[in-house]
């Protein structure tokens, strides 16, 4: 008889894994995040102090059941993973609805709410983040994904970036061909740099950076604050090395590594592959947290932050606390918003990992 090997009680690291994401998985994933999975309309609380959040949902869930019909029940000829169906005429009416409003407000709730009410298969609708989206036309090519997409019912994309112009040119080109090909779309958006002093909202930036399909977008303004901060505790204080290097060996599927070394890491790995980096995690657990050294290292982290976050992954660290990741110079920059929303995000998680310490 032999011997039964030992289980290794170290715990993962973010550092040691490198992953290889095809093309098929990339497809496959676009459906709201486990976070989102469960998220309906009626598990939306709107703010009472907020009638544009009540008024949201009424809109969308109309615009949900104005998308039936035999292509959004998926009848006719099924398509494979690359097939294209034959082409579905258009109803009237604004294919699109854009959600205008400040992180936290619940507008990726709302939008994965809108994916669930379509009544269409999952085949037939597709949730992704704007650089999912632009990862996949990267993995495919343009006319791939034109077809791949072109038979959906509907297209929500998560987070349009508006700061980068190469990549909404490309994306206004794609989703221009989706809505000759009948495909309903929702999309959120961050704001343009330059733009931040004029408030939060980034609707007239939107509409004119897609320029042509504008005429295709209901603007729906959602106000209010950060939900994540309504009559919560502030963010817990970081923990010492020796807590969170106990906790990471005490919990089961936690990983262990240094925030500098994690954040070289970031470097070598595509962002799109940030999702796979989190394969199977349970808790994240960094030593030494300190201050981002440069905004290209920011953006890295803030595509982690929301990676975990969608994936609700608690994150106990050491060091800095999370609101003072970024430089005053970053968190009064272009990318300001992405900043706050990744301390914000990254301060849900870190209240979440409190438990994994035990006195």
């Amino acid at each position: 008889m032999g011997i039964s090997p030992i289980p290794d009680p170290s715990p993962l690291s973010l550092c040691a894994r490198e992953p290889h994401v095809p093309a098929e998985r990339l497809v496959a994933e676009m459906v709201p995040p486990p976070r989102f999975d469960s998220v309906r309309f009626d598990t939306y609380i709107p703010d009472p102090k907020q009638p544009s959040q009540t008024e949201a949902v009424q809109v969308l869930s109309s615009f949900a059941a104005g998308l039936g019909g035999a292509h959004a029940s998926g009848a006719g000829k099924k398509r494979g993973f690359l097939g294209f169906g034959k082409k579905p005429a258009a109803p009237a009416g604004p294919r699109g609805v854009y959600l205008d409003g400040g992180y936290g407000v619940g507008k990726t709730h709302l939008l994965a709410s809108l994916w669930h009410a379509t009544p269409a298969e999952p085949q037939y609708k597709a949730f992704g983040t704007f650089v999912e989206l632009t990862n996949l036309v990267g993995a495919l090519g343009f006319q791939q994904t034109v077809k791949t997409l072109g038979g959906h019912r509907l297209l929500c994309i998560d987070e349009f970036e508006l700061d980068d112009p190469g990549d909404t040119v490309l994306v206004s080109s794609l989703l221009g061909k989706l809505v000759e090909a009948g495909v309903a779309l929702a999309a959120t958006s961050n704001t343009l740099p330059g733009k931040l002093g004029e408030g939060r909202f980034a609707a007239v930036d939107f509409l004119r950076e897609i320029q042509g399909l504008s005429a295709h977008f209901r603007p729906l303004r959602i106000d209010g604050e950060d939900y994540r901060h309504r009559g919560l505790p502030e963010a817990p204080a970081p923990f010492t090395d020796e807590q969170v290097t106990k906790a990471a060996y005490a919990t089961e599927g936690a990983s262990l590594d240094d925030f500098p070394h994690l954040l070289e890491h970031l470097a070598r790995v595509h962002p799109s592959r940030y999702g796979a980096l989190t394969d199977d995690l349970k808790a994240v657990c960094l030593t030494d947290v300190a201050a981002v050294p440069d905004q290209s290292t920011a953006l890295r982290l803030v595509v982690l932050a929301d990676r975990l976050y969608d994936r609700e992954i608690p994150v106990l660290t050491s060091g800095l606390p999370f609101d003072r990741l970024f430089s005053e110079e970053m968190l009064n920059g272009g990318y300001k918003k992405k900043y706050f929303r990744a301390i914000s995000r990254l301060t849900a998680l870190a209240r979440d990992a409190k438990g994994l310490v035990h006195e």
